[in-house]
């Protein structure tokens, strides 16, 4: 898939109020700081579209970026220890929860794991959560170019053991590096061959 155009084009804080229902829509979603925003801009080829910072929970709506007016890439949310309130972060559970559970055009969620960590609980409670409620995911491994390929597999391979408690077959997964694009086509490719499944 090429990129032709990407714009951001919503935010909000609900998903009643997410642009229509008539393009399909995917999702990015993980721990906060793992890299989300980074990963949009290498996606859709555009340098500052996503507002990218080192401090965790930059993120605090449901962003809608059309890409190629044919499909929305959607920004939620990170989980985990972004430093808000309690009830910040009960509002963020339930905007994410309900955009994941009652979004019609959502075909697929893709859950950021930042490759360099071993797993993380909150990851595979999010993981074991989508399973739950039959919500269609990939795991997107990020940062991959921030250590050698050596410890990516190691830490992999220990999360796929982890998941392997809970699951008979392991979700489809990519490895990606905002900096030297890794993974990008594969990711780009996989986009377009559910929407064209979609249309079938």
């Amino acid at each position: 898939m090429k990129i032709k155009e990407a714009i951001f084009v919503a935010s909000s804080v609900a998903y009643e109020k997410c642009p229509n229902n008539e393009k399909p829509a995917f999702a990015l979603i993980g721990r906060s700081n793992v890299g989300k925003s980074s990963l949009i801009n290498m996606l859709l080829d555009r340098k500052n579209l996503a507002k990218t910072s080192n401090k965790p929970g930059k993120t605090q709506l449901i962003n809608y970026f059309l890409v190629n007016n044919q499909w929305y890439l959607v920004d939620l949310p990170g989980y985990g220890w972004a430093q808000v309130s309690k009830e910040k972060r009960k509002q963020w559970k339930k905007m994410i929860t309900d955009y994941l559970l009652y979004r019609e055009n959502l075909l697929c969620v893709f859950v950021l794991v930042d490759a360099r960590l071993t797993p993380q609980k909150i990851d595979i409670e999010f993981i074991n959560w989508l399973g739950k409620n039959q919500v269609p995911f990939v795991i997107i491994l990020t940062k991959v170019d921030k250590q050698p390929q050596q410890k990516t597999q190691a830490n992999f391979a220990t999360f796929k053991k982890a998941l392997l408690n809970y699951w008979e077959e392991l979700p489809k997964f990519f490895e990606t590096s905002s900096r030297d694009k890794t993974g990008r086509e594969e990711f780009l490719n996989y986009i377009e061959s559910i929407i064209h499944q979609n249309k079938s």
